[in-house]
C-alpha cells in the first residue's frame, strides 16, 4: 500500500478497500490455516471470470474449448443445515419416556445435577452437550453427519467418538460408534489394514526320496537364442536337483508332455505329484488326462499366492542371476550357458539340505576340473552311503522347514474362520484397473461371496461376471471378512463399478458344443474347476478361444457334424490368422 505507482488492479483494490477502515498485520506463514468456506465461496468472482472470457476472445481458445480449464480457485465446501435435526430431536424428546420427566422438571424451575435446559431452542443439555433421544434414525443421521460428511473425513474410531461427544450425548453412543465405523463400507474398501496378514504357513509334505515330487515353472519373454525364447525348470522338491530345458513360448501341451518324457520320466521314473501355477499348459485338458492317467497328483498355487511354488520361484532367480553374469551384450546365446547353469546350480550346497543335489542323489559330487583325487567305492557302500544320505537330508528338511515356518509365521495371522456366504473383502494390490493411478484408488474390492471353502487357507470367491481374466480361488492372505453391523439401514452409498484390465485367462477345461450365431461361430465351454456346476458353461465367440487350440480340434473331431470353422470365414481370420487349412 505504499507504494507510489499503482497498476490498474492495484487501483481497484485500493478504490474498493477505501471504503473500509482496517489495520494491516503481519501474520507469519506457520500460524496460517486453511481458509474458512466463506471466505473461499465458489461463485464469489463467476460473473466477472465469464466477463472477461466473452470481452477477450484470443484468451487460448484456439488451444483449448472454452470451459475445459476452470480457474484455480478453493472448493466452497457446503455446510449442511441442522435445523431438521434439531427439530427431529425437538420432537422425539417428549416422546422418550427416559427423558420426559427431566424436561418437566428442569421447566418448572428445578435443578438436576449435570442437567439442563436451553432457553432459545428448549433442548435438554448434558454437560452443554444436546441429549439425543433414543431414535435410531436421529443418532445414525448424526454419526453420518460427523463421520460420512467431507468435514469429518471419515475418521477412525477414536476421532468420530470426539467429534460426536463434543455437542452430543445418549445411553450407549460410544458403542454404537464404534460399531458404525468399524462397518463402514467406504472405510473397510479405501483404508489399509494394520493387522499381521492371515494365514500361517502351510507346508507341503516332505518327499520320502528324490523325484518323487517335482515342482514346474516357465521362465518366460526372454531374447531368442538359437530359436528359443523361453525355459523350462524342473525342480526335484527333496534333493533340490533342477533341470533346466530351453523351449518356446508357443510350446503347446502335447510338446509340453513330450519335453517331460524326454528329460524327467527316461530319466527318473513317474513322479507322484507336481506343484505348479494355473498356467494354460498346466490346466489344458491334454495335460489333465495325462496326469490323471499316470495317477499324477498336481497342486496348483492360489490367485496372486506364488509362495505355494516358492522353490521353483527361487531357482528361476538364480538362474537369472547365472545367465546375468557370461551372457553377450545381445543376450542371444543364454542357451549356451544354460547347461552350464544347470550344472553348477546341482554341484552347489543347497542351504535346506546342506549338501549339493548331486550328492544327494548320487552320493558323491562330480569333477569338474582335473584337481581331483579319485576313490573307488565298492557298489554295496555307495547304496548304503546314498540311503544315510538321504536319510540325512530328510532330517535336514524337516529342521529347516520347521525354522522358517516359526520364522514366517511371526509377521503372519491364525486365519479367521469363514464359511460359505460369508462376505469378504479382496485387496486389489495385484490386480490392475483401468483408474489413471492406483495411489487413489480402493484398497480393497467387494465385497464378494464366498461360495466354497476349498481349504482352511484357500476359498472360492463369486466374482463378477466381467471379471473373466481372474482366477475365482484365493489363498486366504489378500482376503479380510466383512465385519457386520448392527445397525439397520446404515444408507451407506454402493461403491462404483470397478473396470480391470484384461490379464490372465480363464483356463478352460473343454468345448461342449458350437452354434453359428448371425453368422458367427460361437462355442460352449467349460471352464477349469467348474466341471460338477454345469450352469457356469458360457458361450464364447470363437475369437476367445484362440489361445486353446488343441481344445478346439479335439471337439471338432468328435464331434465333426457340430458348427466349426468352415462355416464362419471370419472365424480363420480371428483365431487361425487368415490360415485356410483348419486341419
Amino acid at each position: 500500500m505504499s507504494s507510489k505507482v499503482l497498476t490498474c488492479h492495484q487501483t481497484f483494490w485500493a478504490e474498493l478497500l477505501s471504503e473500509f477502515h482496517f489495520s494491516i498485520t503481519y501474520r507469519p506463514g506457520r500460524l496460517a490455516t486453511l481458509p474458512d468456506a466463506l471466505s473461499s465461496w465458489d461463485d464469489i468472482y463467476r460473473e466477472r471470470e465469464e466477463d472477461f472470457i466473452s470481452k477477450n476472445p484470443m484468451n487460448f481458445q484456439q488451444l483449448i474449448k472454452q470451459g475445459e480449464v476452470q480457474p484455480l480457485r478453493y472448493f466452497a465446501v457446503k455446510v449442511e443445515s441442522f435445523s431438521n435435526l434439531i427439530d427431529s430431536i425437538q420432537k422425539k424428546l417428549w416422546q422418550d419416556p427416559q427423558y420426559i420427566s427431566i424436561v418437566e422438571q428442569l421447566g418448572k424451575g428445578k435443578s438436576i445435577q449435570d442437567y439442563s435446559l436451553d432457553s432459545s431452542s428448549q433442548l435438554l443439555l448434558f454437560k452443554d452437550r444436546v441429549v439425543v433421544p433414543n431414535d435410531p434414525t436421529i443418532q445414525l443421521s448424526i454419526l453420518q453427519k460427523r463421520h460420512d460428511y467431507p468435514l469429518a473425513g471419515h475418521s477412525g474410531q477414536e476421532k468420530t467418538l470426539k467429534l460426536v461427544k463434543g455437542d452430543f450425548h445418549w445411553s450407549g453412543m460410544t458403542q454404537l460408534i464404534k460399531d458404525y465405523v468399524s462397518s463402514c463400507k467406504q472405510c473397510s474398501r479405501n483404508k489399509n489394514i494394520h493387522h499381521k496378514n492371515f494365514g500361517l504357513l502351510k507346508l507341503l509334505p516332505i518327499p520320502n526320496g528324490p523325484w518323487i515330487c517335482l515342482s514346474l515353472d516357465f521362465i518366460t519373454k526372454l531374447p531368442l537364442s538359437n530359436s528359443f525364447d523361453s525355459i523350462l525348470v524342473i525342480v526335484d522338491r527333496f534333493s533340490k536337483m533342477a533341470v533346466f530345458i530351453p523351449t518356446m513360448s508357443s510350446i503347446t501341451s502335447l510338446d509340453l508332455a513330450h519335453v517331460f518324457t524326454k528329460n524327467i520320466f527316461s530319466k527318473h521314473g513317474l513322479p507322484s505329484s507336481i506343484v505348479s501355477d494355473r498356467g494354460p499348459l498346466f490346466v489344458s485338458s491334454f495335460w489333465t488326462n495325462l496326469c490323471q492317467q499316470l495317477k499324477i497328483s498336481r497342486d496348483f498355487s492360489t490367485s496372486y499366492h506364488p509362495e505355494t511354488d516358492g522353490q521353483t520361484e527361487r531357482v528361476n532367480q538364480i538362474i537369472e542371476q547365472y545367465l546375468w553374469m557370461y551372457v553377450s551384450y545381445h543376450q542371444d546365446d543364454w542357451n549356451t550357458w544354460l547347461p552350464l547353469a544347470e550344472f553348477a546350480y546341482n554341484n552347489s550346497d543347497h542351504s535346506s539340505t546342506k549338501q549339493s543335489p548331486f550328492f544327494t542323489v548320487y552320493g558323491r559330487d562330480p569333477h569338474f576340473d582335473s584337481v581331483h583325487i579319485t576313490q573307488d567305492t565298492p557298489a554295496g557302500k555307495l547304496s548304503t552311503k546314498i540311503q544315510s544320505v538321504q536319510q540325512d537330508v530328510k532330517r535336514e528338511l524337516e529342521v529347516a522347514i520347521n525354522q522358517f515356518k516359526r520364522y514366517a509365521d511371526k509377521s503372519r495371522a491364525s486365519p479367521p474362520i469363514l464359511n460359505p456366504g460369508d462376505m469378504v473383502w479382496l485387496s486389489s494390490k495385484n490386480i490392475k484397473s483401468t483408474r489413471p493411478t492406483k495411489k487413489l484408488s480402493e484398497r480393497w474390492l467387494g465385497p464378494f461371496p464366498i461360495l466354497k471353502k476349498v481349504s482352511t487357507h484357500a476359498y472360492h470367491l463369486k466374482l463378477p461376471s466381467q471379471w473373466k481374466s481372474i482366477h475365482p480361488v484365493f489363498h486366504i492372505s489378500p482376503l479380510e471378512p466383512v465385519k457386520t453391523s448392527t445397525i439397520p439401514n446404515p444408507h451407506q452409498e454402493p461403491p462404483p463399478p470397478v473396470t480391470i484390465e484384461e490379464g490372465e485367462e480363464w483356463e478352460v477345461s473343454q468345448v461342449l458344443d458350437s452354434k453359428l450365431k448371425r453368422r458367427n461361430l460361437w462355442y460352449l465351454v467349460e471352464w477349469k474347476g467348474f466341471s460338477q456346476d454345469p450352469e457356469r458353461s458360457t458361450w464364447e465367440p470363437a475369437k476367445n478361444l484362440k489361445n486353446c487350440p488343441d481344445l478346439v480340434k479335439n471337439f471338432h473331431s468328435l464331434n465333426p457334424d457340430k458348427p466349426g470353422p468352415n462355416s464362419s470365414k471370419a472365424w480363420y481370420f480371428m483365431v487361425l490368422g487368415g490360415e485356410r487349412n483348419y486341419q
